[in-house]
């Protein structure tokens, strides 16, 4: 039983001899080829292979494309076109006669008063040419005693009205410098394309007091030959129509092409809440092109014709008196002996449906179309007599007063 014991511890001695011998000699190795691991990856993280330097080409290759995709033709044409537009801070003078002035009592005893009150408001504008000229909105500027213009560089400048045109709402403004101004080209508004992209600029809310840049939005052209009619003593026809965001304080501002021409001027928006909701109206840049031409030669704009005519709109009276059906127009009442009217052949009963191109649905309407044109221009007429259409052609002859 002894020499069993003693057997037994032996051979157990000798399993954890050779098991301690095993295991130094296998971890052991297990190190040593951690460590070769190692030293393979440090090598390859120092020395890059070709297929990793063409990864990060790669990479490169993906930032350049992204940025050409960001810098489209809008943002290379605000970029081009930013420093041109202003910003416009007006003080207008206005007048206000006393309420009880209309009372015979109280104008007895305090007279007719008329009270003044300084007014301040803000719009916007574009430099049109290096020597600083600038078109706004007449609603915007033609009755200020004071306009200063903000450029992008932050300069402040005392603006000179040189005419301004209450019929068409345009107003040609101009400041003077030692250097040549930044200024946007004028394009062709005869020359559009409806769905095509365009950038309206401007001073909405005068946000461009708080970093001297306009505020830019982006649209397309909804519609053309827009005829609004009238506002007050101004006549809106043949405007632009666009679902670019059009605020307060963004009248007078440039509405541009996609290559930067101005082909209208930011006017006025249909609001029911007076924020945008996307159907803004722009006056056409060849209407500007010539009142700015005419205001620079004269001063104003010359519209001192005659036509010699009395007309009234065809109302549901009228219509049932001449058995008219679906017809829209002005009916001549009186014409003057000797006029272009009566030059022209038309009579009284005629009925004008069209001047040109303009449809006529009643005398507001004749008499905004009228003021498209001048002292000489000769206008074809479809008139409607005796329910049969025809064609007079009258020119307009200056008035003698």
């Amino acid at each position: 039983m002894k020499n069993f014991k003693i057997a037994f511890v032996s051979s157990l001695m000798t399993i954890l001899i050779l098991a301690t011998i095993f295991s130094y000699f296998y971890f052991n190795n297990k190190i040593l080829l951690a460590n070769n691991n190692i030293e393979s990856v440090s090598e390859k993280l120092d020395e890059p292979n070709d297929s990793e330097q063409v990864d990060l080409k790669q990479i490169d290759d993906n930032t350049n494309t992204l940025y050409q995709e960001r810098n489209n033709i809008i943002t290379r044409t605000v970029k081009k076109v930013s420093a041109a537009v202003v910003g416009i801070n007006v003080t207008e003078i206005r007048k206000y006669r006393s309420p009880w002035g209309q009372d015979p009592f109280f104008r007895y005893f305090f007279g007719d008063r008329v009270f003044q009150r300084e007014v301040k408001s803000l719009g916007s504008g574009a430099i049109i040419s290096p020597d600083g000229y600038i078109i706004t909105n007449d609603h915007v500027a033609g009755n200020a005693s004071k306009v200063i213009v903000t450029m992008t560089d932050g300069n402040h400048y005392n603006a000179k009205i040189i005419g301004s045109d209450q019929i068409s709402d345009i107003c040609l403004l101009k400041i003077d410098t030692d250097k040549d101004l930044p200024y946007i080209e004028l394009g062709d508004s005869d020359d559009l394309m409806i769905g095509e992209w365009v950038i309206a600029l401007g001073n909405p809310f005068g946000l461009f007091e708080i970093n001297d840049k306009p505020t830019v939005t982006v649209g397309v052209i909804s519609n053309t030959n827009m005829n609004l009619g009238r506002s007050r003593d101004r006549f809106y026809l043949d405007m632009i129509q666009t679902d670019a965001s059009i605020n307060s304080g963004n009248s007078g501002g440039p509405l541009v092409n996609s290559i930067g021409q101005i082909i209208g001027m930011n006017t006025l928006i249909y609001s029911e809440t007076g924020g945008s909701v996307g159907v803004g109206f722009a006056i056409p840049v060849n209407k500007i092109k010539k009142i700015i031409a005419e205001i620079k030669e004269n001063g104003y704009v010359d519209r001192n014709f005659w036509t010699g005519l009395s007309v009234q709109t065809i109302d549901e009276g009228i219509a049932r008196y001449y058995g008219l059906q679906n017809v829209q127009g002005v009916i001549i009442t009186h014409v003057q002996s000797n006029s272009p009217g009566e030059k022209a052949g038309i009579e009284v009963g005629d009925i004008i449906t069209h001047v040109n191109n303009f449809r006529i649905e009643d005398d507001n309407m004749l008499i905004g179309v009228l003021q498209e044109f001048r002292t000489g221009d000769k206008l074809k007429l479809r008139v409607i007599r005796n329910n049969e259409e025809i064609i007079k052609y009258m020119r307009l002859e200056a008035r003698n007063d």
